[in-house]
C-alpha cells in the first residue's frame, strides 16, 4: 500500500486527537445528528472544499457535488439531496457554487465528442446557446470563461427554484432562499452573484409552479 494512501489514516488519528483536546464531546454531538441551514451544491473539483471555503465545520453544511455544479431536471442524485435538505432538515438557505477554471466549463466549450460526458456537459452547452451573443461579444477568451460559469451558476439556481420542493416550503416558511456563488481560485474569494431569488420566483411560476394552492392555504391552516 503506498504511503501517500496510508498518511490518510494518520492524517485521521491527528485530527481525532487534535478535536478532542479542543473539545471533548466533540464527535458525541456530531453523532447525535446534523441540523445545517445550508445545502451546498459545488463542483467535484478536488480544490474546491465547501466547509474550509465558507470557514464551517462537519454538520454546518449539507453538501451535494458534481461535474460542473449541475442540477438536471432527471439527476435522481441532485433531487434527492434537494428534497431531503429542503422537506427533512429544513435548510433556509441553497447555494449552488461554481468556480472559475472549472474543467467541466471548459470541456463544453470545446466542440468534440467526449463520450459518456456529452449528455452531461450538453446542459452547459444549452446555457452557452441561450447567453451566446453576450458571450461571442467577449473577445477575451479566459474573461468568456470567466462568463459562462457565472451564467451556469444562474441557469442552476433556476432549476432548483423551478422544484416543487423548494417552491412549497417557501410558501409556507420563507425559506430556503436560492443563492448563486462563485469561487475564484486565483484569489480564494467567494463571490455572491446576487441572485434575486425572489422576483425569479414570481417571474416563472406561471409555468413552473408546482404548488397546489388550496393545499398550501390548508398546511399554513394547520401550521398556525
Amino acid at each position: 500500500m503506498s504511503q501517500s494512501y496510508e498518511v490518510i489514516f494518520e492524517n485521521n488519528r491527528k485530527w481525532q486527537e487534535t478535536k478532542r483536546q479542543q473539545y471533548p464531546d466533540y464527535f458525541k454531538d456530531l453523532a447525535d445528528g446534523q441540523n445545517p441551514e445550508y445545502l451546498y451544491i459545488g463542483c467535484s473539483d478536488s480544490r474546491v472544499a465547501a466547509e474550509e471555503l465558507m470557514g464551517f465545520e462537519p454538520g454546518d453544511v449539507f453538501v451535494h457535488r458534481n461535474v460542473a455544479n449541475l442540477v438536471h431536471g432527471l439527476d435522481m442524485n441532485a433531487a434527492s439531496a434537494i428534497e431531503y435538505a429542503v422537506s427533512h432538515l429544513k435548510v433556509k438557505h441553497i447555494i449552488i457554487c461554481g468556480h472559475y477554471n472549472c474543467g467541466g466549463i471548459k470541456a463544453a466549450m470545446k466542440p468534440q465528442d467526449l463520450g459518456s460526458m456529452n449528455p452531461w456537459l450538453r446542459s452547459i452547452r444549452d446555457v452557452y446557446r441561450l447567453h451566446q451573443e453576450e458571450l461571442d461579444a467577449i473577445e477575451d477568451g479566459h474573461l468568456r470563461y470567466d462568463r459562462l460559469v457565472e451564467l451556469n451558476v444562474q441557469e442552476q439556481c433556476l432549476n432548483v427554484i423551478k422544484m416543487a420542493c423548494v417552491q412549497e416550503r417557501y410558501l409556507l416558511d420563507g425559506y430556503p432562499i436560492v443563492h448563486g456563488w462563485v469561487f475564484d481560485l486565483r484569489t480564494g474569494r467567494l463571490i455572491d452573484l446576487n441572485i434575486d431569488f425572489k422576483n425569479i420566483l414570481a417571474d416563472i411560476q406561471k409555468i413552473y409552479d408546482l404548488t397546489d394552492s388550496e393545499w398550501v392555504v390548508n398546511a399554513r391552516k394547520k401550521a398556525g
